[in-house]
């Protein structure tokens, strides 16, 4: 079984209702940025690529708060896309281990597309037995809703210029309450709020890179913002020193949905980067931070 961080836990085995029970459709909360106190966008739908590997979705603290954010994972052959990326978000571990999952590996996992741009899950119930409050079974819900429109865009078996919705269907039927707080059923859409303020997107968690000018790129949802970077040294004993540091800003341009990029230049050995955001309205705080590991051969 999972061993979920402790302050999502519950006591018992099966989480017990408490509160109103919230529609996959319309998800309670939805999470101001920083800069201008309003719900952030969701994440841009992902572009076809011709890479085997699949767009995967998993839950990770930032402050105070619960965000989504994306790895890129090898997946077997057997299966469709969708539902290759969604089986690894319920029955691997994510790379970065700052990041969980709350989603148990299910006896039966099956998905579908419509000519409507409509992504159909079909699960077991098995897939929900894990114990989180209200607030992280949204958080489940949208992970998977994120995760399979990813792997169906990413695959291009979907038009991405058009709403993506999915439909999450329990053993066949709708009307299923997931985790006990969320129910399923309606045609959900991704959820703005739910995605990481800072997101490294590569390196990923673990990465081997060759050494000279090595290039860090990363998606802010603040179109413009700054942004403050630093660069650890960790050596044999995992102790972390700093070792470069400096400033970007994310591209205001549309198109780019604050993308940010950044090179510089190391030689062999282990390191860790860290992106923060920094507070438009006190230059000297840092209000969301991402970090990755990765080598330098």
């Amino acid at each position: 079984m999972l061993v979920l961080p402790a302050a999502l836990l519950l006591s018992g085995c099966v989480a017990t209702p408490q509160g109103g029970i919230t529609n996959s459709s319309s998800p309670s909360e939805l999470i101001p940025d920083a800069a201008s106190g309003a719900p952030t966008t969701s994440a841009p739908l992902e572009t076809a690529q011709t890479s085997n590997k699949a767009p995967v979705y998993w839950i990770g603290r930032s402050n105070d708060n619960a965000f989504l954010y994306r790895e890129f994972r090898d997946v077997p052959d057997q299966d469709n896309p969708v539902t290759r990326a969604l089986r690894v978000m319920m029955s691997q571990k994510p790379l970065d281990p700052d990041f969980f999952t709350p989603w148990q590996n299910p006896k039966k996992l099956s998905t579908s597309i419509s000519g409507k741009n409509v992504i159909t899950v079909d699960v077991s119930a098995d897939a929900f037995n894990s114990n989180v409050d209200a607030a992280m079974a949204e958080r489940a819900i949208q992970q998977l809703v994120y995760t399979a429109t990813a792997a169906a865009a990413s695959a291009g078996l979907i038009d991405s210029g058009q709403q993506v919705q999915v439909v999450v269907l329990v053993d066949g039927h709708t009307d299923y309450v997931a985790f006990n707080h969320v129910r399923l059923g309606a045609p959900t859409s991704r959820s703005a709020g739910m995605v990481a303020p800072v997101w490294i997107i590569d390196p990923q968690e673990g990465m081997s890179v060759a050494d000279g000018s090595v290039k860090i790129s990363g998606r802010s949802t603040v179109q413009g913002g700054k942004l403050r970077w630093e660069i650890l040294k960790v050596d044999g004993d995992n102790a972390k020193s700093a070792y470069l540091n400096g400033n970007a800003t994310a591209s205001a341009d549309s198109a780019q949905s604050g993308l940010f990029t950044l090179s510089v230049n190391l030689g062999p050995g282990r390191y860790e980067v860290r992106v923060s955001q920094v507070d438009p309205a006190d230059s000297s705080r840092e209000v969301f931070t991402d970090t990755r590991g990765f080598t330098v051969n």
